[in-house]
């Protein structure tokens, strides 16, 4: 700058010897606006790119909660599902019982005895069913459905005498889902075109 030309001129001139400049006057380590302009735009890019790793982390936070979240329901939703799959079959065991003694307790049959255990083992089938359902268990009716691999399986074809090829003709045992996923598959036998 001029004036700092004019002072050391005026030094020279007068003869004063060149001593060290006063520390207040000026920094140490002048930064030209140029290097404040450079530092400023590294400092905003340095801004910019935590700005970004900020909400890149919210985000994963986020979604990290989300699914600790899913897998919680999840577990309280199916936590039950292996007790569930023992007690359908119970409720196998009750249903075969429960026809059976059906088939025997005939209307005309004296004996009222039978009649009553028949009685008293469908109400406890039906009781079962009921707290089944209160808990999201339920039992699938495929039969007149179409075939489905991820709820059925397949254990022998049936002659398609009056229904549609592929469709469920007959179920052996009953399957179960739990809150809309399949924890048993339903062992059916499905309609074929008659070779013939």
């Amino acid at each position: 700058s001029p004036c700092a030309f004019s002072t050391a001129a005026q030094q020279r001139s007068t003869g004063d010897e060149c001593g060290p400049e006063d520390p207040s006057e000026e920094p140490k380590h002048p930064l030209s606006d140029c290097a404040l302009e450079h530092k400023a735009i590294r400092l905003e890019e340095q801004v910019r790119d935590l700005t970004e790793r900020y909400r890149k982390a919210l985000a994963d936070s986020e979604n990290v909660r989300r699914r600790t979240q899913k897998f919680v329901e999840d577990a309280k939703l199916f936590g039950i599902q292996s007790f569930c799959r023992d007690l359908v079959e119970v409720a196998d065991i009750l249903e075969k019982t429960a026809e059976s003694a059906a088939g025997q307790a005939e209307p005309s049959d004296p004996n009222p005895t039978l009649k009553k255990i028949y009685e008293g083992l469908s109400l406890i089938e039906a009781k079962l069913q009921s707290v089944f359902a209160k808990h999201g268990l339920q039992k699938m009716n495929p039969v007149g459905g179409r075939y489905d691999p991820y709820e059925h399986e397949i254990i022998c074809h049936v002659p398609a005498e009056g229904m549609q090829p592929g469709t469920v003709a007959l179920v052996t045992q009953d399957g179960y889902k739990l809150h809309g996923r399949t924890i048993r598959h339903a062992l059916v036998g499905v309609a074929v075109e008659s070779q013939g």
